[in-house]
């Protein structure tokens, strides 16, 4: 089972790192996520160049495909020829995208009705597409999510877990991650974020 984090120049390296960090720490139960760049190298929102793991073509074969956001989402949903590249399908594939990675779903035609999540910053952007923006960190219909909110990307990495390998994996990898002393009300605080966004609006 293989994810694709998909990240674009400008990213935000809370979005992109965490989701696949986290989804990493399955990889005995077959689960890996690998960081999908539409260039060999992106540089980061501060500057961090990071290699690329896997090309834009890589979407077409995997399982669960997440958007990240960035400063530069704008000039991403604006590329025609970049957003042609982004082949996805609902049908068979978990889709997920975190903050103004939102946009990027609206411009495929992703979201239809469905509200999102987003960041502040990007909430007129991605209203203006004529979604509703929820104030909520994390919400779900069928296999689309969005997140909003850079330490939201849990939550999203929590959903893909939970869909993937069951809730149980899900807790592990959270209370592992948890700050000590903090591990349960972590855990619970993931999981009622998921719960809460699956069955919001249905």
């Amino acid at each position: 089972m293989q994810v694709a984090v998909v990240t674009f120049d400008g990213f935000n390296e809370l979005d992109s790192f965490v989701a696949s960090a986290l989804i990493n720490r399955c990889r005995k139960d077959g689960l890996e996520a690998f960081i999908t760049t539409p260039t060999p190298v992106v540089t980061s929102m501060n500057g961090v160049e990071v290699t690329g793991q896997r090309p834009l073509e890589f979407l077409t074969e995997a399982d669960v495909v997440l958007i990240g956001s960035g400063v530069k989402a704008r000039d991403v949903v604006a590329d025609d020829r970049l957003i042609s590249r982004l082949v996805l399908d609902p049908s068979r594939q978990l889709i997920g995208a975190q903050c103004s990675g939102a946009l990027v779903l609206a411009r495929l035609g992703l979201l239809n009705d469905m509200p999102a999540c987003t960041d502040r910053k990007s909430r007129p952007f991605v209203e203006a597409c004529d979604v509703t923006v929820l104030d909520a960190p994390f919400h779900a219909e069928g296999n689309i999510a969005t997140a909003g909110g850079c330490l939201a990307s849990q939550y999203l990495a929590t959903w893909v877990i939970t869909r993937m390998l069951g809730e149980d994996a899900a807790r592990h990898v959270i209370d592992y991650v948890a700050p000590v002393g903090e591990n349960h009300e972590t855990v619970e605080r993931a999981m009622r974020a998921v719960h809460a966004g699956e069955v919001a609006l249905h």
